[in-house]
């Protein structure tokens, strides 16, 4: 017979990757909703689309910070995956969010260094998955 597992006490969970998931997801849909209302008349079409980009990479990586904020355990990957995710989304959907709406293109120097910071999270976050032990 296996052994069941401990349950899991609140301090092994990671508390803020939950928090930054929730402002993600939420900010996503609020400027999802902007893009698709408000900014529809002003932006040209091509700028929509950096809008619309930014959006569905932001809601992907909304979710991946929750998958870190639930799992079973603490580990320096997931610590990892969580921050390089935030980072990610802060700079990679960021830039994308200032280019549409008219910033110096300059600002998109900053795009490809959160699209790493995005890879960096999913190879942490694959580190960490590979880790855990059967259940």
């Amino acid at each position: 017979m296996t052994p069941r597992p401990e349950p899991m006490e609140a301090g092994d969970r990671l508390r803020w990757p939950a928090l930054a998931a929730a402002v993600a997801g939420a900010s996503a849909v609020l400027l999802g909703a902007l893009g698709a209302h408000a900014l529809r008349i002003e932006l040209p079409a091509r700028m929509l689309e950096v809008w619309e980009t930014a959006v569905r990479f932001q809601f992907w990586h909304a979710l991946a910070l929750a998958v870190c904020a639930v799992s079973a355990r603490r580990s320096h990957a997931l610590q990892l995956s969580a921050l390089f995710f935030a980072l990610g989304i802060l700079l990679f959907c960021g830039s994308l969010y200032a280019l549409a709406l008219g910033a110096p293109r300059v600002v998109g120097v900053v795009t490809p260094l959160g699209g790493l910071a995005l890879v960096a999270g999913w190879i942490a976050l694959g580190v960490s998955l590979y880790r855990r032990p059967p259940s």
